[in-house]
């Protein structure tokens, strides 16, 4: 892993945005719109190009805080009744990342009506006015067909947002974009393919490094995202990277090596985005097709991140976590001669993680049951057996450190819940 490597937040932005759209057909790309047409207004505004970043980033992640299908659905509703439980959400999340917190508080009102001006503050807090900016965005963004020709609906669009000018959407807000929407351009850029270039080529200039306090802090974001979904998902991507990195480093990883796998360990279901969050809370053993679905999440988990070359090393780690070294793993079947050693680590790393903490349908195991099943995974080249055995030998260390972790982040899942109600 080279040191120094840096890569575009737009780009780290997009990837998160493109997994939380993974749910279902009828949201993909809804992010990035949203980012696009908020770009566009900003743009004709004449704001400045950190205040067309700001909106871009916003538009990305507006609905970061929707942590289930129905959520997202609700949302796809031009009117919308108690739109903000999500918003509240959103800010929650990203203000836990200093360098997005002036966009969480443009998220935490992206649904505050413009109610002919009494809008700009909201239960006695001021309101961003761009945050009406995203939110006129949002509600473009739902009303385009994807099953229909662009160009043919764009008059219809226009129609139904300049009817609730004054009422719902700030009057000079829609006056922008009723301006925007007179090019042609802007629908067709709108359903282009290449609306995540587009995007990128927007927002050049912000770059983190790969293994840096950033990017360990936007992993860290991503982990909150993918486990908030469900309390019974709530603290394990923090449990595998608190082991992960400590097994690391007991084998001879370099500091920065342990680094890069803590936030291998913080992405590496972030696949499971794309799973419902009734299949996540079952209190019950899964059936062949539920299971089945779960499955699909490491695929996704490489396949979003894989665009994103910088990440390439990490992106292994993170994706094969359930492949096993004697090949029937899934969903590549590789063999113990495929697969990176950072690779093995993370799979004995989420085993443990997974094996000792509550799930909804068991409590968590105790050291001797957690040991034998890992030992037996080991004895048979399922597991890395060298890994399973220093785990076995610092037992008591990981777990310690698993459950700080865990506990961690078991309180941040407490305060988001409770900014909900």
């Amino acid at each position: 892993m080279r040191n120094g490597q840096k890569i575009r937040l737009i780009d780290l932005i997009i990837c998160l945005s493109d997994a939380m759209d993974f749910i279902d057909p009828a949201v993909v790309d809804h992010h990035k719109q949203v980012a696009y047409i908020a770009y566009s207004i900003a743009a004709e505004l004449g704001l400045t190009p950190k205040e067309q970043k700001d909106l871009i980033l916003a538009g990305s992640l507006h609905d970061i805080g929707a942590f289930s299908l129905k959520e997202r659905k609700d949302a796809l509703a031009f009117e919308l009744r108690n739109p903000h439980g999500h918003a509240r959400n959103g800010y929650a999340l990203l203000r836990l990342f200093e360098p997005l917190s002036q966009v969480a508080e443009i998220v935490r009102f992206h649904h505050v009506p413009w109610d002919h001006g009494a809008g700009r503050e909201f239960r006695g807090a001021e309101v961003p006015f761009f945050s009406h900016v995203v939110h006129l965005s949002d509600r473009i963004a739902v009303l385009v067909d994807k099953k229909q020709e662009i160009l043919g609906q764009s008059s219809n669009i226009c129609r139904a947002i300049r009817k609730k000018s004054g009422s719902m959407f700030c009057p000079e807000l829609v006056d922008a974009f009723l301006k925007v929407a007179s090019r042609e351009y802007f629908w067709l850029d709108l359903a282009s393919p290449s609306i995540q270039t587009i995007l990128s080529q927007r927002l050049r200039s912000a770059h983190i490094g790969i293994i840096s306090r950033d990017m360990l802090g936007f992993s860290e974001l991503f982990s909150r995202i993918i486990d908030f979904k469900s309390p019974f998902t709530a603290t394990h991507s923090s449990g595998v990277a608190a082991s992960a990195e400590f097994l690391a480093g007991k084998i001879g990883f370099s500091r920065k090596e342990c680094t890069a796998m803590r936030i291998a360990g913080y992405m590496h279901d972030l696949g499971k985005l794309a799973v419902p969050v009734e299949i996540l809370d079952k209190p019950a053993h899964l059936n062949r097709k539920e299971y089945n679905v779960v499955r699909h999440h490491t695929f996704y988990t490489y396949r979003i991140l894989e665009p994103l070359a910088p990440l390439h090393t990490i992106n292994t780690w993170a994706a094969y976590h359930h492949e096993r070294l004697d090949g029937t793993g899934y969903p590549f079947h590789l063999r113990k001669k495929d697969l990176p050693l950072g690779s093995q680590v993370m799979a004995v790393a989420d085993v443990f993680t997974a094996l000792t903490e509550d799930r909804p349908y068991r409590a968590g195991m105790k050291q001797s049951g957690a040991v034998r099943i890992l030992d037996e995974m080991g004895s048979r080249s399922a597991l890395n057996g060298e890994i399973v055995a220093l785990l076995s030998k610092h037992y008591e260390e990981i777990d310690i450190l698993r459950i700080r972790a865990q506990a961690d982040a078991r309180m941040k899942y407490r305060e988001i819940n409770a900014a909900r109600t």
